[in-house]
């Protein structure tokens, strides 16, 4: 349970899900206002984030 709610409040997991629904949305209605490009644009933003936030975190000290 514990690991449920860390998940839940895991800056990198809501990223995550943020850019899978835009890509299934996208995937699923053609005419999404935002076109593949700029998709692709935000997605790329996406991982960078969610790579930094997890080199941060990785070198952060072990809270005791």
């Amino acid at each position: 349970m514990n690991k449920l709610l860390s998940l839940l409040k895991s800056r990198k997991f809501w990223a995550s899900v943020v850019g899978l629904v835009l890509i299934i949305i996208r995937s699923f209605d053609p005419n999404f206002p935002i076109p593949d490009a700029d998709l692709t644009k935000i997605v790329f933003v996406i991982v960078a984030y969610v790579l930094g936030t997890g080199l941060e975190d990785s070198r952060a000290p072990a809270a005791q």
